[in-house]
């Protein structure tokens, strides 16, 4: 394993390629228009995983244990996908148990009629919240970042299991969000659903520019009183939120340095005010 031995593989692809290419049967010079170099996983003492030194996990243990769908989802939520990262056990147990809580979800409501009901306001915000989430795990997966795809889908998940009335068709969408993550136990979902289909070859879900603006606003960032800055949030954004998100900003961080807080006012759904 490693990245050197995936080097190599690299430079026989293009070995071949480049051959290819001299000889009139590849229209391209190179073979690939990308390479993404993925990091190790250690050992639970953050050592490279050997024999030799005992800290080697076995796949199939974890399989047996918690299921593919678990052990995969586990490796890509670990970190970005080309750090090295410590196997920690614990982990996976926590996504075996997201997991549980999609597969409860689904059967608690695939009773549910397919018409929409009038969209109440909590039906509303979860329309808001599942457009968000595609835009966020389309995007994540585009650029390798299974990590924060994976907690989108959590905190999504979050909000189905507090809804009540929801169109069906909303967990549909979420089945296909997941999929590429869960492959095996989202298939069985589908079918629980009342899809023949497999998922494999269903389209991925579009999200609508419009709905996502409509779910935020733009919060004012006050220093002493005097505005700085604006940033875009999600409108009833609890004020712990608001904060982390400000601070967190360019304006913010240009104007408050590093002088420390004293009082922070908040003013819901308008503005933010840091008293420095």
């Amino acid at each position: 394993g490693g990245v050197e031995h995936a080097v190599l593989h690299l430079l026989y692809a293009r070995f071949w390629h480049k051959f290819l290419y001299d000889i009139g049967a590849v229209p391209t010079k190179e073979p690939f228009q990308r390479l993404v170099n993925q990091g190790l996983i250690l050992g639970p003492d953050g050592q490279k995983m050997s024999k030799s030194k005992g800290n080697v996990i076995s796949p199939d243990d974890m399989v047996k244990e918690f299921g593919a769908d678990s052990l995969r989802l586990y490796e890509m939520f670990m970190g970005p996908l080309e750090d090295a990262k410590p196997w920690d056990p614990s982990g996976i147990v926590g996504l075996h148990r997201f997991l549980n809580r999609a597969n409860n979800l689904v059967l608690k409501r695939r009773t549910l009629r397919d018409s929409s009901p009038s969209l109440t306001s909590q039906s509303d915000k979860i329309q808001q919240s599942l457009h968000k989430t595609i835009k966020k795990v389309t995007e994540d997966i585009k650029n390798f970042h299974f990590n924060t795809a994976i907690s989108a889908l959590m905190i999504l998940l979050n909000e189905l299991e507090k809804a009540d009335a929801i169109p069906k068709e909303f967990y549909s969408v979420y089945c296909k969000l997941l999929f590429p993550f869960a492959p095996h136990l989202v298939q069985e979902l589908w079918s629980l659903l009342g899809h023949k289909t497999l998922l494999d070859y269903e389209s991925w879900p579009k999200w609508d520019e419009r709905l996502i603006a409509e779910g935020e606003f733009d919060l004012i960032i006050q220093v002493n009183g005097r505005t700085r800055g604006t940033v875009k949030v999600a409108k009833e954004i609890p004020q712990n939120e608001a904060e982390s998100v400000a601070l967190a900003s360019e304006s913010a961080k240009k104007w408050i340095g590093t002088s420390p807080v004293k009082k922070t006012i908040f003013v819901k759904n308008r503005l933010i005010n840091f008293i420095v």
